[in-house]
C-alpha cells in the first residue's frame, strides 16, 4: 500500500487537479494507494472540493479549524498513515505538496526506488528543472553550504518513507514532536529524526515545477536559513547507507 499524504492550505485552484492526476498515475501504476489530506485551517473551498473527491478517491481528510504550519501537519499526516497500515515493513508513506510544485508522475520513479530496498527515498532536483524562485534558490543554497553532506534539497519535502521508519521515531521520541522547526526547515529536522531508522536512504530527480501553482512561494529566507542554522549539529549517515538513483 502506497499512502500519499498532502498538507493543504488554499489549495482550492490546485488540489483538485492534484487528486485526479494521482488516481490516473497510479491505477496506471497498478499499485494499491490511500491518500490523506490534511486542511490546515483552508479559508477558500477547499473544503468543499474534497468533499467532493472523498465519492470517487481512497481519500481521507484530516482538519484543522486554524492553521498548525507545515511541520506540525507533515508530522500529523505522518502518524496517522504509520498508525492504520497492518504492514509497516512494506508499506511506503509518500509526502508531497498541494500546489502541484511536484507532480505525481514522479511517483513511478520514487516508488520503484521504495521498492528496491529503500527505506526513505528523498526527491532531488532533477536536469532542466525551471528556474525555482529567488527565494527557494537562496534557502536551498544556504541550507546545502550549512548542512553539508545532505539531500542534493534540503527543503524538498517530497519523500517516501517506510512506514516502520515513522513508527520507530515516533516511538524514539516518546512525548516529544518529531518536528519543531518553522517552515521548509522541517523538512531537514524530519530527515535527521528518521535515518537513524533507516537500513538505506537513497535520492531520486523529481521535476519540481514553481510557474503552475497559482500562489507566490511560502518560502521565506531569512527565517529559512535562520531553522537551518539550528539544526546544523544534527548529523545523518553518511556512507553505503545512502545513495541516487
Amino acid at each position: 500500500m502506497i499512502h500519499i499524504c498532502i498538507p493543504t492550505r488554499n489549495e482550492d485552484r490546485t488540489i483538485g487537479v492534484l487528486l485526479w492526476k494521482i488516481r490516473e498515475v497510479m491505477l496506471d501504476f497498478g499499485r494499491d494507494y490511500h491518500v490523506c489530506v490534511l486542511n490546515d485551517g483552508s479559508t477558500d473551498g477547499t473544503r468543499a472540493l474534497l468533499d467532493r473527491y472523498r465519492r470517487v478517491l481512497p481519500l481521507t481528510v484530516l482538519r484543522e479549524r486554524r492553521p498548525i504550519g507545515y511541520g506540525p501537519a507533515v508530522e500529523k499526516l505522518l502518524r496517522t498513515a504509520a498508525d492504520c497500515t497492518d504492514y509497516p515493513k512494506r508499506d511506503a508513506i509518500v509526502v508531497m505538496q498541494g500546489d502541484f510544485t511536484e507532480h505525481p508522475d514522479d511517483l513511478r520513479s520514487m516508488v520503484k526506488t521504495f521498492e528496491g530496498g529503500a527505506d526513505i527515498v528523498a526527491g532531488r532536483p532533477g536536469d532542466g528543472e525551471p528556474k525555482p524562485p529567488w527565494p527557494v534558490r537562496v534557502a536551498r543554497r544556504a541550507g546545502s553550504a550549512a548542512l553539508g553532506q545532505r539531500p542534493a534539497d534540503p527543503l524538498c519535502g517530497f519523500r517516501a518513507y517506510r512506514a516502520i521508519v515513522i513508527r520507530k521515531a515516533v516511538a524514539a521520541a516518546g512525548e516529544r514532536p518529531l518536528v519543531t522547526r518553522k517552515g521548509w526547515a522541517a523538512n531537514t529536522q524530519l530527515l535527521a529524526a528518521t535515518t537513524p531508522f533507516a537500513r538505506r536512504i537513497a535520492e531520486v530527480p523529481v521535476g519540481l515545477r514553481y510557474d503552475i501553482r497559482h500562489r507566490r512561494t511560502r518560502v521565506r529566507v531569512l527565517p529559512t536559513v535562520f531553522e537551518l542554522l539550528r539544526l546544523r549539529g544534527t548529523s545523518s549517515p553518511q556512507g553505503e547507507n545512502r545513495d541516487a538513483a
